[in-house]
């Protein structure tokens, strides 16, 4: 697959977990608070590389691959490096950058599952969302119980693998997996010519 294939096979793997997002949703009543940072204002983040390939092909294209790559070279801050806080003061109020291009675990957090050691579904979502919406996040748990469709986070990593094995497997610090994600792109760019037209490598 040429990178602007697997670009595509991420987006459209995006596009299905969007659609089943939205499903889960309107059936649990759960959402993300306006302009809340929280999860997204953590130092711990891990993501693949591969999940990042499309904001790394967004950079390529627009011009911006250099300029982010020295950032990444130079940043020293273990929080995501397209996340903005609002103020100073609050880091935890603020939004993504970079929202269209988002990786699969900013996608996944909140409306996404796995299974306990018993191979029962557990939905992994935030504190905030658990004490402030609990007649939601109580719905929530009785339609898992009840299995409805919820995206579940070991099934779209698998999903990732069958697109580039490599890219997918290793899960890094995010800042890592971005860095990777557009060392790759530049890099193979390096030595073909990039068009943007139909048939594009």
């Amino acid at each position: 697959m040429t990178i602007k294939q697997k670009v595509e096979a991420v987006e459209k793997l995006f596009s299905s977990l969007d659609q089943e997002i939205s499903h889960f949703k309107s059936f649990t009543g759960i959402y993300c608070y306006s302009s809340c940072g929280k999860c997204c204002n953590k130092h711990d983040i891990e993501a693949s590389p591969l999940e990042f390939l499309p904001l790394a092909f967004h950079w390529f294209k627009t011009g911006r691959a250099q300029e982010f790559y020295d950032k990444l070279e130079n940043n020293q801050s273990l929080n995501c490096i397209v996340y903005s806080p609002l103020s100073i003061l609050d880091q935890n109020q603020g939004s993504c950058s970079e929202y269209p291009y988002r990786g699969l675990i900013c996608r996944l957090f909140g409306y996404g599952a796995n299974r306990d050691k018993y191979g029962e579904l557990r939905l992994l979502t935030c504190k905030l969302i658990k004490d402030g919406q609990i007649e939601n996040y109580t719905k929530a748990i009785v339609l898992l119980k009840n299995n409805v469709k919820v995206p579940v986070f070991t099934e779209y990593y698998q999903k990732l693998m069958q697109i580039d094995f490599q890219l997918a497997r290793d899960i890094l610090p995010i800042n890592k997996a971005i860095k990777i994600a557009l060392e790759t792109v530049m890099q193979y760019y390096a030595y073909r010519p990039y068009s943007s037209g139909k048939g594009a490598a």
